[in-house]
């Protein structure tokens, strides 16, 4: 009646990690930012940070935040624990995601550790990608999220810190998580999950250089846009 379901090793899809995997994530960066909530657009692969390359370099459009990302094609190990945060640090990142076929135990609790230590404007997420099949289907991929900022804990930091943020922003901030909310629920339109205390939000339009926007502007109005920038000064400019 049913078939059977079983894992495929991810160097059977991806030979390489450089050569295969990475430019595949890249490629398929809007459905890793699904699994995390986000809206995510590449801007570098193999980003140097000195003598080292990040694997990628992103930017989360909901916030614009920077994100840096992180893979392997195996069990996390040390040494990519230590690219991690030295990319983190060279790029100043607000993300911080590692994609791996399996996260160890210990590195699971440093990530949770992070989160916990860690001001509430940065996050590291460990997500593991797996590779399924039903009988003999195609392949299918599969993102589960497996490290994550405890949201209790972010929520506690961001009580203690209201003072902080203007009755403006909450209004903007409540505006915002209602709009993303209906776009991602009603018409599946984005990933987004949180709105931010700010006039502004960024959404993808799958298409890289060009994203949508809507904001809020001097007089009380508000604007939708289209931006674009292929990087080329004479095909950049601005729609509304």
């Amino acid at each position: 009646m049913f078939g059977e379901l079983t894992k495929v090793s991810l160097r059977e899809i991806w030979p390489h990690e450089a050569s295969d995997f990475t430019p595949w994530l890249a490629e398929n960066i809007e459905e890793l930012g699904k699994s995390l909530g986000m809206d995510l657009e590449l801007i570098e692969q193999e980003a140097s940070v000195g003598d080292f390359s990040l694997d990628i370099l992103a930017k989360d459009l909901g916030s614009s935040k920077s994100v840096i990302i992180e893979n392997q094609l195996t069990q996390t190990d040390h040494d990519h624990l230590g690219k991690l945060l030295t990319y983190a640090a060279g790029f100043d990142a607000s993300i911080v995601i590692w994609v791996s076929e399996s996260i160890r135990e210990e590195h699971r609790q440093a990530m949770d550790w992070l989160n916990q230590r860690t001001d509430n404007e940065t996050s590291f997420f460990g997500v593991v990608v797996e590779v399924i099949k039903i009988d003999n289907s195609k392949p299918a991929f599969n993102f589960k999220l497996v490290a994550s900022p405890n949201e209790w804990q972010k929520n506690k930091k961001r009580k203690a810190q209201r003072v902080s943020t203007s009755t403006k922003g909450d209004k903007y901030q409540s505006y915002f998580q209602s709009l993303i909310d209906t776009l991602r629920d009603s018409h599946r339109f984005t990933s987004a999950k949180a709105g931010q205390p700010q006039n502004w939000y960024s959404f993808s339009s799958g298409v890289s250089g060009i994203t949508y926007g809507a904001n809020f502007s001097q007089g009380g109005k508000a604007r939708a846009e289209l931006y674009i920038d292929l990087g080329d000064q004479e095909k950049k400019q601005i729609c509304i």
